[in-house]
């Protein structure tokens, strides 16, 4: 592979990668630091990355790390330049830094198109963004002028967001406790104290609520996305039900996890939108919101109907309208509207304790 077909592979990802980066994916050698640890023990970062390893982290962007480069000899480094925490789901070893990409947006639990990589060698970027054209990759030339660039300038930085690091770190100790969990997946729940807050949305949420709309997508039911100003109007609106879910365990606080507008008529309810954080995934928080739902329509007296647009990611939601008693009354392309006549009473599964406010 020549240098102008490198060039060309690594431009072409480029061009396809302009969405939200949510997951920043460091090389060390070089990059991080100046020179290569393997040679020289005593290497120092390089110079503004610092800073810009810290922004990132205000702004709610993760970070990880990709390098090829002796774990236990990285890490320690990394330990000392006081940097360490800043990583999450670290690839230290010397695999293809595509197969150390995959696995960490895997391990975080994001879309991969969701990536950035930073790397000082050519070669590595092209190899990435060969197998992984969605993934934005830049070299050390860029680290001075990345803050500025769109994909890392968030709309709003949220308290979810300033919070999102430690969040996946209590995330990543609850996985550890569910490996070493022998027994049920309910009984497992039952043990971290869930507690699921479901409330009319605030002003102080919207934000937070247009974050949600723009950054999930694979636990979202239509993939409608709503500015600030749209979603006031629905909060203020008599036609509109705007509520937003929030959760939290013996572990700490996920934060504001989960997002459900209803429009509202006469003689039956649409759900328009039903979305929660990918980092919920198996915790059931879309069964439970979409069973307040039914109970609200239920007690006016109303059919509950559900807006569904059909995505390469968003099947799981559709299973759990099926499941949750909801039957296709049209389909068109891509496009399904479902309704519950709301017959049947559902409870909240016991090993979460649900407040509605």
């Amino acid at each position: 592979m020549g240098d102008a077909s490198l060039a060309k592979i690594e431009e072409d990802g480029a061009e396809d990668c302009e969405r939200p980066v949510k997951v920043v994916v460091w090389d060390l050698d070089g990059t991080v630091w100046d020179g290569v640890l393997l040679e020289d023990s005593s290497v120092s970062l390089r110079h503004g990355v610092l800073d810009v390893i810290r922004e990132l982290d205000g702004r709610g962007i993760l970070q990880s790390v990709s390098s090829k480069n002796d774990h236990d000899l990285a890490m320690t480094k990394l330990e000392e330049l006081g940097i360490a925490e800043y990583f999450i789901h670290p690839q230290i070893g010397w695999w293809a830094k595509s197969v150390a990409i995959a696995a960490i947006a895997s391990g975080i639990n994001v879309g991969i198109d969701s990536l950035a990589f930073i790397d000082d060698q050519p070669f590595e970027r092209a190899e990435v963004a060969f197998n992984h054209p969605q993934v934005k990759c830049l070299g050390v030339e860029d680290i001075s002028s990345m803050l500025s660039m769109p994909q890392f300038v968030p709309r709003f930085i949220t308290e979810d967001s300033r919070n999102r690091r430690q969040m996946y770190m209590s995330d990543i100790k609850r996985t550890q406790l569910e490996t070493e969990f022998m027994g049920p997946k309910d009984e497992f729940l039952a043990t971290l104290g869930l507690e699921l807050v479901l409330s009319r949305a605030t002003l102080d949420d919207l934000q937070r609520a247009e974050e949600l709309t723009r950054r999930t997508h694979q636990l979202n039911t239509t993939g409608y996305t709503y500015g600030y100003d749209e979603l006031k109007a629905f909060m203020e609106s008599d036609q509109y039900e705007l509520w937003i879910a929030s959760l939290e365990d013996r572990n700490g606080a996920f934060g504001k996890i989960g997002l459900c507008l209803i429009e509202q008529s006469p003689t039956y309810w649409t759900i328009k939108l039903l979305l929660m954080s990918c980092r919920v995934m198996s915790y059931g928080i879309g069964t439970i919101m979409m069973t307040h739902a039914v109970g609200m329509a239920r007690e006016a007296g109303v059919k509950l109907r559900a807006e569904f647009v059909r995505t390469d990611r968003n099947r799981m939601m559709f299973v759990t309208y099926r499941l949750g008693n909801f039957n296709i009354v049209h389909e068109e392309g891509s496009s399904v509207l479902l309704e519950n006549d709301c017959s049947v009473r559902n409870d909240f599964p016991s090993y979460v304790s649900v407040r509605v406010l």
